[in-house]
């Protein structure tokens, strides 16, 4: 096609890759060369421009099907490329290992899925299979109606899925792991209902309002405000909301109107109220409020 940028021999095979996962309906996004890490800025660099004119596009909003803007992102890198499970229709099962610092026998997300079966009476169905790095990725077809999030050991210890407000590496990606590959090219199987049983979130009650009680008055308003902003973030946009609003009270603490574990506390609680793993949510907060307190300005004259 006149005009579209003709990718290097370098990039080729992880073009390829990803135009087949798109010609499926699936999504993708390019990740960095070897690595599982998104290409393309972080909010808190977003400059507002391009795609981003409209506000900030997290990777999921990225992803596209678009045979030509595929072409332009590989044309001069050879980018590993994920695959965005929520608009793809999809939930992939995520089996893992053994953690090194973990007691000898503790199972594997392969033996963890083998004894849920056992102990539902149940057999998964022949599926699309892809084999990670470390483990393996179970692809299935997402229920119509439900909206299904990502997990992590809800259905057992090492089995996380990844549906809306995630991404899976795809076959043909390399890191330094090693490099995913299509383990069965059997076609992806819809999820079975008592696994969908088993993932489906109940209704979330409303949480209740917090109350904070140490700092100065503007700044226990201002992360009042913003764990409400929090508690009412959904889906994809959970831990960005999450980042952003961290940010925001973290000048508080730099000026030293409020304590950083009060913060801290107040946070965690408003992100593990949507959902978001404890571990998720402190590594997303730490890290904001660390780089907002590194780089914070001096206060402004009133």
């Amino acid at each position: 096609m006149t005009g579209t940028p003709t990718a290097s021999l370098e990039c080729l095979p992880l073009l390829a890759s990803a135009l087949t996962a798109a010609g499926r309906g699936w999504p993708v996004i390019p990740l960095h060369p070897g690595s599982k890490r998104p290409a393309g800025h972080a909010e808190r660099v977003c400059p507002g421009t391009g795609r981003c004119t409209g506000g900030h596009r997290t990777p999921e909003e990225r992803a596209t099907t678009d045979p030509d803007l595929i072409r332009a992102a590989w044309a001069n890198r050879p980018y590993n490329f994920g695959i965005a499970t929520g608009p793809a229709g999809l939930l992939v099962i995520d089996l893992d290992p053994v953690k090194a610092e973990e007691p000898k026998g503790a199972p594997d997300g392969a033996t963890s899925l083998q004894a849920l079966c056992e102990r539902a009476g149940q057999v998964l169905p022949d599926t699309y299979r892809v084999r990670t790095a470390r483990g393996e990725h179970l692809y299935f077809t997402a229920p119509a109606g439900v909206r299904l999030k990502c997990s992590v050991d809800r259905l057992g210890p090492h089995i996380d899925t990844r549906a809306w407000g995630g991404y899976v590496v795809a076959p043909g990606s390399t890191t330094p792991d090693g490099t995913y590959t299509v383990a069965c090219d059997a076609p992806v199987a819809e999820l079975p209902d008592w696994l969908t049983m088993l993932l489906t979130e109940p209704d979330r009650p409303a949480p209740a309002p917090v109350r904070v009680h140490d700092g100065t008055r503007a700044a226990r308003v201002a992360l009042e405000r913003e764990c409400a902003g929090i508690a009412s973030a959904t889906d994809g946009g959970r831990n960005s909301t999450l980042h952003r609003s961290a940010c925001k009270v973290g000048r508080f603490v730099a000026w030293g109107d409020i304590p950083r574990h009060v913060v801290e506390e107040a946070i965690q609680g408003a992100g593990e109220s949507t959902g978001l793993p404890p571990a998720e949510c402190r590594t997303t907060i730490r890290s904001a409020l660390d780089w907002v307190i590194a780089h914070a300005t001096p206060r402004e004259a009133a």
